[in-house]
């Protein structure tokens, strides 16, 4: 290989929040290849400060990294029912349901959100495999079928107890927005402006995300940010309230050497094709479904102060039983929590185990998730 033929690094891309984000102080970090704020330094700023804040009132995510694919053509339905493991029939209009992109070992590729619209169902795949997605999908999918990114859109989430409060306020369509639903999704204006609302997210609170025009993101994001319940959040605090909530975050918790059994995420794949089969994957996960998978994803909460993070082992005594795949201290409960996968026989409530911490052996024991109830309106 020539000097000319050598790889690049690609450079970190921006959004279409990138200035609104540094005109309030938001502290850039790369993230899935793309410039993101960790933190703000302004009124509300600090993880902690941001974390209680969405907890109590509202927090606005920009969350435009993520993937939004519209997939539809001839045969749409019982093609993409063939590369994933949920039963179209049973999807209504505009209800979002969570699904996974498996491959033929059924090891995790992605997780979504799939909503059926129109004249085909909108994805939203997670921003650091979203191109590996559309080529899988482009490899799996019959020619008739048609893969849109829609790279042209920006996608916001307000998640908390007064988020719907606040975009109530200046959200209009045929309907009220209070009248959604938790996984339920319509279309309105903010400002004139056309917007797809889901409720739904990913912090345990009950919340929205906003799909819009990149355009005219800036505009929406100020308007939001602009009513009293609202401030602007993280990653940081986006990556504790997703942990207390219990849900696990691709590339940490889920890859593809994990099963959707040994994830705890049965409830995605639909009745009907945990007895029909015929996903990718199908010949390992339908066996772990009758009878249990060698390993489980566990919650764990230590005792102290100190955290552990993803990496560290298990133990149960001197044998190793798992790994950390997330881990930080729990601000809504005041103490360390993290989530891990161990063997099925340590995995039940109330064992107790150890975590290795750069040789410090801290106590920790097996409890239910989520750490911190769920708060959807449903």
């Amino acid at each position: 290989m020539s000097e000319d033929d050598q790889y690049v690094e690609p450079d970190v891309q921006t959004l279409p929040l990138d200035a609104w984000h540094r005109a309030l102080g938001g502290r850039m970090v790369e993230f899935a290849g793309y410039w993101m704020p960790v933190q703000y330094d302004g009124e509300g700023g600090g993880i902690l400060t941001e974390h209680l804040w969405t907890r109590e009132s509202a927090g606005l995510f920009d969350v435009s990294h993520m993937g939004q694919l519209y997939i539809s053509g001839d045969g749409v339905e019982a093609a993409l029912e063939a590369v994933l493991p949920i039963d179209l029939a049973t999807l209504k209009p505009y209800a979002p349901r969570y699904s996974l992109l498996l491959d033929e070992n059924g090891g995790i590729l992605d997780d979504l959100m799939v909503t059926r619209w129109e004249t085909g169902f909108y994805l939203v795949v997670n921003g650091a495999t979203k191109w590996d997605d559309i080529a899988h999908l482009r490899e799996s999918l019959p020619d008739e079928v048609n893969i849109m990114h829609l790279d042209d859109s920006a996608l916001l989430a307000l998640q908390g107890p007064k988020a719907v409060d606040a975009l109530a306020r200046i959200a209009k369509g045929e309907m009220p927005l209070t009248a959604l639903t938790f996984m339920k999704g319509g279309t309105f204006k903010i400002a004139g402006i056309d917007a797809w609302i889901s409720r739904s997210g990913y912090t345990g609170e009950d919340g929205f995300e906003i799909s819009i025009p990149a355009e005219n993101a800036a505009q929406i994001a100020e308007l939001i940010a602009q009513q009293p319940e609202v401030h602007p959040i993280g990653l940081g605090a986006r990556d504790s309230l997703r942990l207390e909530a219990g849900l696990p975050l691709y590339g940490h918790d889920l890859s593809p050497e994990t099963s959707p059994i040994e994830a705890d995420l049965l409830f995605a794949i639909n009745k009907r094709r945990r007895s029909e089969g015929g996903f990718p994957g199908a010949g390992r996960i339908l066996p772990q479904i009758a009878g249990g998978a060698p390993r489980k994803r566990v919650g764990l909460a230590l005792d102290g102060r100190q955290a552990a993070r993803e990496g560290a082992e298990v133990y149960a005594g001197n044998q190793k039983v798992g790994v950390l795949t997330s881990g930080g201290f729990s601000p809504s409960l005041g103490h360390p929590i993290a989530m891990a996968y161990v063997d099925a026989a340590h995995a039940a409530p109330d064992t107790t185990l150890d975590i290795d911490v750069r040789g410090k052996r801290l106590p920790a024991r097996v409890v239910p998730m989520p750490f911190v109830p769920h708060r959807y309106n449903r």
